[in-house]
């Protein structure tokens, strides 16, 4: 997460640009009427926003104006899909903001890097994958849960690095050299916890997943109907 007083105000403005009309496209795209309709989703929804606020909470925060927190998008993307996705991370977005532990003037930003970005690189593979149309759902979990998050924090480090880069503003670690050797403890936990959390959800509540498609993954083994000699 980047703090406000790393951006320039040009920053700040592009990033309310590009945010607001992605938080009204998901908006528009968002299942309402099911989503009013249907008490499972609803407490879906709420429970994932709470669980975002929560792991968004827990952060390491640096002096430089920066800090490092789980993203957990990936996983929120699979189990809500995109649009209601965006919506409750911007929910979850408000909580930090009503507790000053984020900048408001910097919500453009943030929610382009660490919602809107791991959305579309998740998106993006779970499309890839069902196109595919794979018969085993560890390809399913592994290249959606595990692949996907560890892709959509590569870019959302590159991409953070790129912005303070061009801001100027940000004065970039001595140690930047070595950023590739860091990079694998970084995307590495994330991956690993998204991955999982859809591994559990596959085994246990394959129907909350939105992405799931339970015809094919679960489909009955097939069986011979000749009798063997």
């Amino acid at each position: 997460m980047i703090g406000a007083q790393v951006l320039s105000e040009q920053s700040l403005l592009l990033g309310w640009l590009c945010y607001v009309p992605l938080l009204l496209w998901a908006v528009w795209r968002a299942p309402w009427v099911e989503l009013f309709t249907d008490r499972r989703r609803q407490h879906l929804l709420f429970g994932t926003i709470f669980a975002l606020f929560a792991l968004w909470l827990v952060r390491r925060d640096f002096d430089t104006g920066v800090s490092y927190h789980f993203i957990g998008m990936t996983a929120v993307t699979l189990l809500l899909d995109w649009p209601l996705a965006i919506v409750g991370g911007l929910v979850a977005q408000v909580g930090l903001v009503a507790l000053g532990r984020q900048d408001l003037a910097a919500m453009g930003v943030n929610g382009l890097l660490l919602i809107g970005l791991p959305v579309l690189v998740t998106e993006g593979v779970a499309i890839l994958v069902e196109r595919a149309q794979p018969k085993n759902l560890f390809v399913y979990i592994f290249c959606s849960g595990f692949f996907a998050a560890a892709l959509a924090t590569l870019l959302c480090l590159l991409a953070s690095l790129g912005w303070l880069w061009l801001d100027g503003i940000f004065v970039m670690p001595e140690w930047l050299s070595d950023f590739i050797g860091y990079l694998w403890l970084i995307i590495f936990p994330e991956a690993f916890i998204n991955g999982m959390v859809i591994s559990a959800l596959v085994v246990f509540c394959p129907e909350w997943l939105e992405t799931f498609n339970r015809t094919r993954y679960l489909q009955a083994p097939w069986k011979d109907d000749e009798p063997r000699g």
